[in-house]
């Protein structure tokens, strides 16, 4: 009598949730199922979840502990088998199914991971045990189960989780390309070379640049982002990394040369522009942003690259300094670059340095008869012209309305007569496309002397080209056309170039 005390003892007050519960209906009606050919339980019973609930309705609660109330907040048993449907309900009918497979398959004992309510509502993750008591292996009429509250271990397993999918979301769908690399061979090489007593990395680089494509080399790609296939033209992950060769290319080396020397340097976070490639073979100006993630401060075997691309900004950036340049109507270089180019050879000790100057004529009398769009026109042929005929070192810039200069540093008074006599055939040969609006145009040209400055020289060239104009507008007032405001202008094809 003492022992049975004593055993009761025990269950009330053990430290965990135990029900004594009697399983023999549930024993019947498996042997039913049995019978009526049933073998594979699992799959009979998820086919129709009300089967489950019919087993459910045959247990009986023999007795509950104390520690079993109060996790169901129930203030007795009778309280609490009043209520079974609210505590054991929605995902409790899938759990359930492994316990009553165990139980067909002659097991006694079995255990899972289950969901259950309290009375309130609350929602309880609990660790389920069972095991059928000795003498009832046959009409399962006593099982003692154990339900323990794993609440908080399920709700930190479910936010790690979480956080992990919101890492990993980030990651993937992200608009910047993330890469995520394994340094830790570069961090090996690099230490080797500090043992070895290197001091100043940027002149070992510079005499072993070997070293620097041995660390290229050493890189490995542990994973990489959708953004990535996206910026670099690649169908999938295979495709970018069997050709990853054909992205960092070029001045590539030079820049991870300068990352080499920033993680020597201790930086293990930086950033610079670079250029890669994308698979079609368009440049991509990107953003590059170096860093270690933390806890691999030691050892670099995790670090993220991001790339963003910059190309449109360096695109407009490029676009921008070409206007301060160049004009647009004629794409040559405008009045601003003229003069730089001007102080810039006046500082220079090149000599000689020649100039040509040119006037288109008659482009004020064609925008008044014509309209401004016909002056363009000519503008634009014109600016086609001295395009095709001027190379580097040599610039030719449109430096007023109808006013043209070209600057030939190196160049003698040989030079400049032939710039000019190249001018003029290549004239000939554009008006013979353009026979109802041809090209005409006033030029003069000078070279430097001894001692003379640059803005001398140009001045010189100014006045002949102002000589020739001069002639220009008296034979054509004599002919009855002139370059003036209302009055026609009647270009004689005798005149072409001249």
């Amino acid at each position: 009598m003492t022992s049975i005390a004593s055993d009761l003892d025990i269950f009330d007050l053990a430290p965990i949730a135990m029900w004594l519960e009697d399983f023999s209906g549930v024993k019947e009606q498996l042997e039913r199922w049995r019978a009526d050919g049933v073998e594979d339980i699992r799959a009979f019973l998820r086919e129709d979840v009300s089967r489950v609930a019919a087993c459910s309705r045959q247990i009986r609660v023999l007795k509950v502990n104390r520690k079993t109330l109060n996790l169901f907040e129930a203030d007795d048993v009778n309280h609490l088998t009043a209520n079974l449907s609210s505590v054991f309900r929605d995902e409790m009918l899938e759990s359930h199914v492994n316990e009553l497979a165990a139980l067909f398959e002659g097991k006694t004992e079995f255990s899972g991971s289950a969901v259950n309510y309290t009375l309130s509502g609350r929602r309880l993750d609990i660790q389920l045990r069972g095991a059928v008591l000795p003498g009832y292996e046959h009409t399962l009429g006593k099982l003692l189960l154990t339900t323990e509250d794993v609440t908080d271990r399920e709700e930190a397993r479910r936010a790690e989780r979480e956080n992990r999918r919101y890492a990993e979301g980030i990651f993937e769908h992200s608009p910047v390309s993330l890469w995520v690399e394994d340094f830790s061979h570069i961090k090996a090489l690099l230490t080797d070379v500090r043992n070895r007593g290197i001091v100043d990395f940027r002149v070992f680089t510079d005499v072993h640049p070997e070293f620097v494509r041995q660390c290229m080399s050493e890189i490995r790609v542990v994973d990489i982002n959708q953004a990535t296939l996206g910026l670099f033209c690649a169908p999938d992950r295979h495709t970018l990394f069997q050709r990853i060769g054909d992205i960092f290319r070029d001045d590539m080396e030079k820049h991870f040369r300068e990352q080499l020397i920033e993680l020597w340097n201790g930086n293990l976070f930086h950033q610079r522009e670079v250029i890669n490639y994308a698979l079609d073979g368009s440049e991509r100006f990107v953003l590059l942003q170096f860093s270690v993630l933390p806890g691999h401060e030691d050892d670099w075997s995790l670090v993220q690259v991001a790339l963003t691309d910059i190309t449109a900004r360096k695109k407009a950036e490029a676009y921008l300094e070409y206007l301060g340049k160049h004009d647009v109507l004629t794409k040559l270089h405008n009045r601003a670059f003229y003069m730089d180019e001007l102080n810039r050879l006046e500082r220079k000790s090149l000599r000689p340095v020649s100039a040509v100057i040119i006037d288109l004529n008659g482009l004020k009398a064609t925008n008044d008869q014509l309209g401004h769009d016909a002056g363009d026109a000519l503008l634009r042929r014109f600016g086609e012209v001295l395009n095709g005929v001027v190379t580097a070192p040599d610039h030719a810039a449109r430096i007023g309305g109808d006013e043209f200069a070209i600057l030939m540093p190196g160049a003698d008074k040989q030079a400049a007569t032939a710039m000019v006599e190249t001018i003029h055939e290549l004239l000939k040969i554009n008006n013979q496309f353009y026979s109802n609006a041809p090209l005409s145009i006033s030029v003069g040209a000078a070279t430097s002397e001894s001692g003379e400055t640059i803005e001398a020289m140009v001045r010189r060239a100014d006045l002949a080209m102002y000589e020739q104009k001069r002639s220009y507008r008296t034979s054509h007032q004599a002919d009855g056309a002139v370059d003036e405001p209302g009055t026609p202008l009647k270009v004689s094809a005798s005149r072409l170039g001249g």
